[in-house]
């Protein structure tokens, strides 16, 4: 327990507004505290990075993928052509 001033009077730790555009940030007055926010900001900014980078390969291995049924469903009409004659 911290004393204030020469009165006696306990002051409780003075906290760290969160800012508002971070929502999920623990305000906090211990620097040991803040230097783990700050690993813990980094590594939610590499994860959403991966994300991201994710998220681009999903659009073009869907668009190969669709390039390849398309090429399996003319092999499939041609195939079937043979057997109708």
């Amino acid at each position: 327990m911290t004393t204030g001033t020469s009165t006696g009077q306990y002051t409780p730790h003075t906290t760290i507004p969160a800012p508002l555009d971070r929502p999920g940030t623990v305000p906090t007055s211990f620097e040991g505290n803040t230097r783990m926010l700050i690993y813990e900001e980094l590594a939610r900014a590499r994860i959403r990075e991966m994300h991201q980078a994710v998220e681009g390969r999903r659009h073009a291995r869907r668009a190969r993928a669709a390039r390849r049924w398309d090429r399996i469903a003319r092999w499939a009409e041609n195939r079937s052509g043979h057997y109708r004659r």
